[in-house]
């Protein structure tokens, strides 16, 4: 069914704006919280003058009309004034963000900004010598404070709306796709208001709720979604320094329940990486599993989560609901930038009975108010919220008989393997299922016998350390006879690749192109398959093994012979075979010789074996050890013996610190390379770590 939001009903107000609706209540509650960010935050009435002001700097600045201004920054105060203020200045605003300045720059280029509002430091990531002209707010902040406080005139928007979202007349905004080559959408005042009316009575917001985004400042959910708390009266939180959850997990989680618990969030906007870290961690907590949801008080204060960006299971979002207070809500979101990040949305209450198999589902629910979604051949079409044309977002689904929409995979991640085309989505789903597993993407990989060979990235559910004996990944045998039965012939994996993590993008979303590459293993590569004169498709130019280990013999007799010369400069005396019978004085020498080579061998070895010992896949942090082991058996005889030849026979403490300097050592290296080669080898495409 297809609702209709307040601002495509009748006897609403033909101007209405978002604003207008902001401006409103920085008159109606001007002491009211705006922006949450430590010291720097703002009341209603100071972002509203601080807009003001930059806006009358604007008009002064000679701009064409209607301009359009892109605003590069972090999440600071000023990045919400600008916004603001060119919307005040009559103007279109686009969000870039700097923490990417290669993405960042491509989107400059593409959207060619009449000005681009930026700071010093960030200016100096977008190395661009032909750019747009440039007001740097740090630069001008006196000048700009220096301008009136009140409201300047603007032109009145046409608040028509256009067929995909785009504006008749001048549009409010410019969103960017997520996908992996961002495209810029223009966005009208209309749909700008419409997707915040919907949204708002979707999630049912008030004055009192604080917000709380973790995406970039250039994803929709926030260049489209900050109207969600400064059009309602609610507040902004804004992180002054965001860990980014691609870069590092681990304090990504951490800050942000810090976040939530410190600015008392009450609606957070999220991706599923974001949302899956408010689950308890063993990490965090002891408690027993009943207890633990009063135990992590950065999640006491959530009544709504809004999970965008990437699909999320069913399995994930009744756990992310069992983990917060009774009450809060968790909403499966999906949304386009061409509808200002609005589309369909998902809680647990619609479901009208319970479901099997939830790790294999992604429900979407239902439209946002206004919204409408259809299916057409497979691929799902979504009308923005106020109305105009469907727009296919190139994502497969289907309506189920309970009138859900269910998610089915993205068409641009299908592949074609042995001749017949796979959807990755339902066999990832299917490896889903296995108990140990709790993210998995599969790939079709060259095996360099003219045949791809099916290939899974798995990774293990958030907070089941993957070493704890009985929850490890899954080897390749083990995940086969799991999906005996789940998955049509021919399309279980050849090979597993275990995962710490699985890569996403800044926008959230699965990476598949930062997944690591498996070693070719079974046959060289074609020629010529690479991007450089040499290179091979998994690593760089290939080098022929005979000339490779010719070098490795070249250098150990080098350094050998180096080691020779400097013997009797470290050990004066050592090598001296006055006295010794000839044949004698031959073998001692020789000994002397072949200790002088070792040393060259383990000096060689040091920086070419651990590669080489990897390929034994016998995991890397034994590899590291056992490699270092062979490194010091090699290099510790040349000054062992020479020392043990200074050393007087009777010189008990000079004997017994040569014993625990070298043969403890010695023994200890061999324990380690004995378990080494003990340790049965994984696959050829598994990864401990």
């Amino acid at each position: 069914m297809t609702q209709a939001p307040k601002s495509a009903r009748p006897g609403r107000p033909a101007l209405d704006t978002v604003l207008e609706r902001f401006e409103r209540w920085a008159r109606d509650t001007p002491d009211a919280p705006a922006l949450l960010a430590g010291p720097d935050g703002l009341t209603y009435a100071e972002l509203d003058a601080r807009a003001n002001r930059l806006a009358h700097h604007l008009l002064a600045a000679g701009l064409p009309a209607h301009p359009l201004i892109a605003v590069a920054g972090a999440a600071r105060p000023d990045l919400l004034v600008a916004v603001l203020a060119v919307l005040k200045a009559g103007g279109t605003y686009a969000l870039l963000d700097t923490g990417d300045p290669h993405t960042a720059e491509h989107l400059l280029a593409a959207l060619d900004p009449d000005l681009l509002l930026t700071h010093t430091p960030h200016h100096a990531r977008l190395d661009r010598i032909d750019g747009p002209r440039t007001l740097l707010l740090d630069a001008e902040s006196a000048r700009i404070a220096e301008r009136p406080a009140d409201p300047p005139a603007r032109p009145v928007p046409d608040a028509a709306p256009a067929p995909h979202g785009a504006a008749a007349g001048p549009p409010a905004a410019v969103l960017f796709t997520g996908s992996a080559a961002p495209r810029p959408v223009r966005t009208g005042h209309a749909l700008l208001l419409a997707a915040h009316e919907g949204w708002a009575e979707t999630a049912r917001l008030t004055p009192e709720d604080r917000h709380l985004f973790t995406c970039g400042p250039d994803a929709t959910a926030f260049a489209a979604g900050w109207t969600r708390a400064l059009c309602s009266g609610g507040a902004l939180v804004l992180p002054r320094d965001p860990v980014r959850q691609a870069e590092e997990p681990g304090r990504h989680a951490e800050d942000l329940l810090r976040t939530i618990a410190d600015e008392r969030v009450s609606v957070l906007h999220t991706d599923p990486a974001g949302a899956l870290a408010l689950l308890p961690d063993p990490a965090r907590t002891s408690l027993p599993a009943q207890s633990r949801r009063d135990a992590d008080p950065g999640t006491a204060t959530l009544r709504l989560v809004a999970v965008t960006g990437d699909r999320l299971h069913l399995d994930e979002q009744s756990a992310l609901q069992a983990a917060l207070r009774p009450g809060a809500r968790v909403l499966n979101v999906y949304g386009l930038a061409e509808c200002a990040g609005n589309g369909t949305w998902f809680e647990l209450p619609q479901l009208p009975r319970p479901l099997d198999d939830p790790e294999r589902l992604c429900l979407l629910g239902a439209p946002h108010p206004g919204c409408r979604a259809d299916v057409h051949d497979g691929e799902i079409h979504l009308v923005p919220p106020g109305g105009g044309d469907a727009v296919p977002t190139g994502d497969l689904g289907r309506l189920r008989p309970d009138g859900l929409l269910e998610f089915g995979g993205r068409l641009r991640d299908r592949f074609t393997l042995a001749g017949r085309p796979v959807d990755p989505h339902p066999l990832e789903a299917a490896i889903r299922t296995h108990p140990r597993i709790g993210a998995a993407i599969v790939a079709a990989v060259p095996s360099g016998k003219g045949e791809d060979r099916l290939v899974a990235y798995v990774a293990p559910p958030h907070g089941d350390p993957p070493r704890t004996p009985g929850t490890t990944l899954p080897e390749t045998w083990e995940l086969r006879a799991h999906l005996a039965e789940k998955v049509p012939a021919g399309l279980a994996p050849r090979a597993v690749i275990r995962l710490r993590t699985l890569p996403r993008t800044r926008g959230g979303q699965e990476d598949r192109t930062r997944v690591p590459q498996p070693p070719l293993l079974l046959a060289p590569t074609p020629p010529g398959y690479g991007t450089r004169p040499g290179a091979t498709k998994y690593g760089g130019a290939s080098t022929g093994e005979g000339s490779l280990s010719c070098a490795v013999a070249c250098g150990a007799l080098a350094v050998g012979l180096f080691a020779r010369i400097v013997t009797n400069l470290l050990w004066p005396g050592s090598t001296d075979l006055t006295g010794i019978p000839f044949t004698w004085a031959v073998l001692f020498g020789l000994l002397h010789a072949l200790e002088c080579v070792a040393f060259g061998l383990g000096v060689m070895f040091l920086f070419n074996g651990r590669r080489r010992m990897l390929a034994q896949r016998r995991g890397r942090r034994i590899t590291t050890a056992a490699h270092l082991a062979i490194v010091y058996l090699l290099v510790s005889w040349w000054p062992q013996d020479n020392l043990y030849r200074l050393a007087a026979k009777q010189d008990w403490p000079r004997q017994a610190a040569l014993v625990y300097a070298f043969n403890v050592p010695l023994m200890i290296a061999a324990g380690l390379l004995a378990f080494y080669v003990t340790r049965r080898p994984t696959s050829p495409f598994d990864f401990d770590d």
